[in-house]
């Protein structure tokens, strides 16, 4: 019923409205539309909810790289703005939902064969991490995802990784093959020494078990690296 019971129609009944040549966002009883030459700081002003969003999005979009950086970022960082809890929760479900419409894309099908889906995921996830993280994607047999995991996180330029614990994890998941990944904070997904030599620990300690490490992935701003593709694996 509509209208608090004053009027029944079935769905079916209702006319069909022509879509909106255009999307836009509603401040102050004005409407900002969405087009291609819409800014990073028209999208985060629509998001906040004071009288001086448009200043804090610059500010904001001043002191951080990016966007993906400004939704990213920790509520103190955001709390030195300007910004109210409110605010904070909106740009973090914002990043929530971006990540989850990426993940999504991942488990649709075998991860070897959407590849790009994984690396968009991935860049989603982890490119504008403020620290260092250590992500386990664990496979089964078919190279279909079973869980997606952060098992670690570092600092900003380290992440300790510990292969027994890596490998316990996949046996209680009975994973037949894993993808692991970190991030690179300062945004160049070059892999350093530290980086080459971790799977030099974790490839051994997964052959033994019978499991397959498909990848090592670096993932910066500025794109990703792939330990296979590198040569790094062998």
């Amino acid at each position: 019923a509509l209208l608090s019971g004053t009027l029944s129609m079935s769905a079916s009944s209702l006319p069909l409205a022509p879509a909106p040549p255009t999307q836009g966002l509603t401040r102050g009883g004005s409407v900002v539309v969405l087009t291609e030459q819409t800014t990073e700081q028209d999208l985060l002003a629509g998001l906040l909810t004071s009288s001086q969003a448009t200043a804090r999005a610059s500010a904001l979009l001043q002191h951080f790289p990016s966007i993906g950086h400004v939704v990213s970022a920790e509520p103190s960082q955001l709390f030195a703005f300007g910004l109210t809890g409110q605010d904070i929760v909106v740009l973090h479900l914002v990043r929530e939902i971006a990540c989850r419409m990426a993940r999504a894309e991942v488990s649709s099908r075998p991860v070897l064969s959407n590849w790009q889906a994984l690396i968009g995921y991935l860049q989603t996830a982890m490119a504008y991490e403020q620290i260092e993280q250590f992500r386990i994607l664990f496979l089964d047999r078919g190279n279909n995802l079973i869980a997606d995991e952060v098992q670690q996180r570092g600092t900003v330029n380290h992440t300790p990784v510990y292969p027994r614990e890596v490998m316990k994890r996949a046996l209680i998941l009975n994973a037949s093959a894993l993808i692991v990944v970190h991030n690179h904070p300062s945004g160049d997904p070059k892999p350093s020494r530290d980086d080459i030599e971790m799977p030099r620990e974790l490839k051994p300690a997964a052959e033994a078990l019978g499991i397959a490490l498909h990848d090592h992935l670096v993932i910066g701003r500025k794109g990703h690296a792939s330990f296979r593709s590198l040569g790094l694996l062998s």
